[in-house]
């Protein structure tokens, strides 16, 4: 069973950043793209940023510009860096790790417990 937590999340006002963490099991660094989602009350979960096991990197239209998504392998995680941050970015955000072994990311069946961003004045 793959795990995977989050964490870094918190209350910043609109314009602050902050950076999220997603650390995993070892082996799921080096054999799957990883993706960040998020799902606001009453919305569905959309995804914010991909990137995939060679790190290259796709972002929704509504964050392109403001957050960046890497990850580091050595230590099993993954991250994303948000700046400029808005109060339609409040949120519950979550970390997945995509199918086993496509280059690209492709949403897979492991997913973290999420993080709550909030950002209000």
């Amino acid at each position: 069973q793959v795990q995977l937590v989050e964490s870094g999340g918190g209350l910043v006002q609109p314009g602050g950043s902050l950076r999220l963490s997603c650390a995993g099991s070892g082996i799921i660094f080096s054999i799957s793209a990883m993706a960040w989602y998020r799902q606001a009350p009453g919305k569905e979960r959309e995804l914010v940023a991909a990137i995939t096991r060679g790190g290259g990197t796709t972002y929704a239209d509504s964050v392109k510009g403001r957050f960046t998504i890497s990850r580091d392998n050595a230590k099993n995680t993954v991250y994303l860096q948000m700046n400029s941050l808005k109060a339609e970015d409040t949120a519950v955000y979550y970390c997945n790790a995509g199918r086993p072994f496509y280059n690209d990311y492709v949403k897979g069946n492991y997913w973290g417990q999420g993080t709550q961003v909030t950002v209000s004045s």
